[in-house]
């Protein structure tokens, strides 16, 4: 099946538009397997034994070269390497999030939105997202916010409950052949809970779910989330809060305002929660 798909691939490739000379007469649609082989930088017999079936385990290297010269979609790119029984490695996931999902997200006025990717490192968020996580710093990784910032105690009412879910979130994510990865655990591993929690080898993702907080602006907060995988950046996903209506979407309007409120106050003294001023009628 591999050579069959790179096959088909390579006669969908116009010679033009990979830098190839196209005034020659061809007998072959698209492009020659020697011009595929010099185009991925390996050897025309070495691509030959590929679209044969002679050679079965090239490397994930080999398989990117193949797919910038067939110019392949992200989707195309992924079953290729699927095909090959290659794992992506997290070079295939750029932690660049594109300038139209950062505008989407920007709309998203009412909802709490950010990207991460498998290791769970926030890529980027909206501004109702920045200012729920304002408790962290930095708010960059779920991982190490969770067991390594003294913030999450407080902010998390469920702490063990988050706890556990990241880590079961993060083995089911995370390539674990990833030296990022077994760095990340080498940090984390400072936490006697993360260490435990790791070696019981729990492997769960989450489409979605309910989460509870308590934001010093705001206070208790419950809200919904769905996640949705980024299609066009593979191992990037997109998580959205969103608050059912009554006291909880109450507060998520007050955190809209609330950074500009805090800012107001003046220089030198702490601003009073917001949520104990009466503002927010619903809140305790």
């Amino acid at each position: 099946m591999l050579g069959e798909f790179l096959k088909a691939h390579r006669a969908r490739v116009n010679p033009k538009d990979a830098g190839l000379p196209s005034h020659t007469q061809r007998k072959v649609k698209g492009l020659r397997r020697e011009e595929v082989a010099v185009l991925a930088g390996v050897s025309a017999d070495y691509y030959a034994r590929l679209e044969q079936g002679r050679e079965t385990n090239p490397s994930a290297q080999v398989l990117d070269a193949l797919s910038r010269a067939l110019k392949l979609d992200s989707d195309s790119r992924a079953h290729l390497h699927r095909l090959a029984g290659v794992v992506a490695d997290e070079g295939h996931a750029p932690d660049v999030v594109s300038p139209e999902l950062r505008q989407l997200m920007s709309g998203m006025h009412d909802m709490p939105a950010f990207v991460m990717n498998s290791l769970l490192d926030i890529l980027a968020t909206n501004a109702l997202a920045e200012a729920l996580y304002e408790p962290f710093s930095p708010a960059d990784n779920a991982a190490r916010m969770t067991f390594l910032d003294p913030a999450a105690a407080s902010f998390y009412p469920r702490w063990n409950w988050v706890a556990q879910s990241t880590v079961a979130h993060l083995r089911q994510t995370a390539d674990p052949k990833s030296q990022r990865l077994r760095q990340m655990v080498e940090e984390l591993n400072q936490s006697p809970v993360f260490r435990e929690l790791w070696e019981q080898h729990e492997v769960r993702g989450k489409t979605q779910d309910a989460k509870e907080f308590v934001h010093p602006a705001v206070g208790p907060i419950k809200l919904n989330y769905h996640s949705f995988d980024v299609r066009e950046a593979p191992g990037q996903f997109l998580v959205v809060y969103q608050a059912d209506p009554g006291p909880n979407a109450d507060a998520l309007k007050l955190l809209a305002t609330s950074r500009a409120t805090r800012a107001a106050a003046s220089p030198g003294t702490t601003p009073v929660p917001l949520w104990l001023t009466g503002t927010a009628k619903s809140r305790p």
